[in-house]
């Protein structure tokens, strides 16, 4: 049998592959070269998981790759119409992400209520003033997005106190259906967006959703910026409809210099890194060599999305 050609959608630092070695022809390439490249490929691995290159380059013509594997949680930049349709199994990094960005939005939770920020303004104004915090032990969060990630925030936020809501694509044991989501929000104390992006969840949070949380309500967003209509969170800072907001993903990334998000009240910027800890592109790459040798094992993948739907089904 030939040895199977492995493509790598390249990003700096590149991935270590050593382990594959004997295994896979493995060939790199920029975004602009892969649609000459992916009629030879068998695998092909989206190392640079912010690029769009893919839904670019897929509906080309020629043989596609029979296995596509992103380094990240979500397939949003990757999927188009053709490669839904086709016979190509697509896998995610499913596993790697959820407890560093549980732990993410535990810091921002406790920097918002116990006004961090402001007390390292003041720090840096050699201002000393003393104020009271909120206590978040007793209050109440909902998760939008019911999967690996969302029920690590879950979990993460229930061990400080907080009791829980998580909201899924459908109601089921543990998790409240879309149905239930405008009168959690009415109730919720902190709102969490951590849903995939789909044709259902884009835009979901808009001036309407925003209208419905009490004024002392903060919001985070770590799923997809698209989740989040950003005028409307604007206005919503602005006019005082919710106390504050945290995001970590936006529309545009990195953030324009001149986007209004910058300067919205009580609203902290973070760039895309809730995920991120020490040694994550170590995990990533570890991963995949996993996947790789179960699949030229023949044995079954794990963290195989439903192209469709647009994430792993199963939670």
């Amino acid at each position: 049998m030939p040895t199977p050609t492995l493509l790598v959608l390249d990003a700096e630092p590149l991935p270590r592959l050593g382990r594959l070695t004997g295994h896979a022809r493995i060939e790199h390439t920029d975004a602009a070269g892969l649609a000459a490249r992916l009629p030879r490929a068998d695998v092909l691995l989206v190392w640079d998981f912010t690029s769009r290159a893919v839904r670019d380059a897929w509906p080309g013509e020629g043989p596609r790759p029979r296995w596509v594997h992103t380094a990240s949680a979500g397939v949003d930049h990757l999927m188009c119409p053709e490669l839904a349709a086709s016979d190509t199994v697509v896998t995610n990094a499913r596993g790697i992400f959820d407890q560093p960005i549980a732990e993410y939005v535990a810091a921002l939770v406790l920097a918002m209520a116990k006004d961090l920020p402001r007390t390292l303004e003041l720090q840096r104004e050699r201002t000393w003033r003393h104020r009271e915090s909120h206590k978040i032990a007793g209050t109440r969060a909902v998760v939008v997005g019911s999967g690996p990630i969302g029920r690590a925030i879950a979990h993460t936020l229930g061990a400080l106190g907080i009791t829980t809501a998580l909201v899924g694509r459908a109601a089921r044991s543990g998790v409240h259906g879309p149905e239930d989501l405008d009168r959690l929000l009415a109730r919720a104390d902190w709102v969490i967006a951590a849903a995939p992006l789909t044709d259902e969840t884009h835009g979901m949070f808009d001036a309407r959703r925003f209208g419905l949380m009490q004024p002392s309500a903060r919001f985070v967003n770590i799923g997809r910026g698209q989740l989040v209509v950003e005028d409307a969170l604007a206005e919503a800072l602005a006019k005082r409809w919710i106390a504050g907001a945290a995001l970590d993903v936006f529309e545009a990334e990195p953030l324009p210099g001149d986007s209004p998000l910058w300067q919205a009240p009580d609203l902290i910027v973070s760039p895309h890194m809730s995920g991120d800890t020490i040694g994550w592109r170590d995990e990533l790459g570890a991963q995949f060599v996993e996947l790789y040798e179960r699949w030229a094992a023949g044995e079954p993948l794990k963290n195989v999305v439903d192209k469709q739907r647009g994430y792993v089904p199963g939670h």
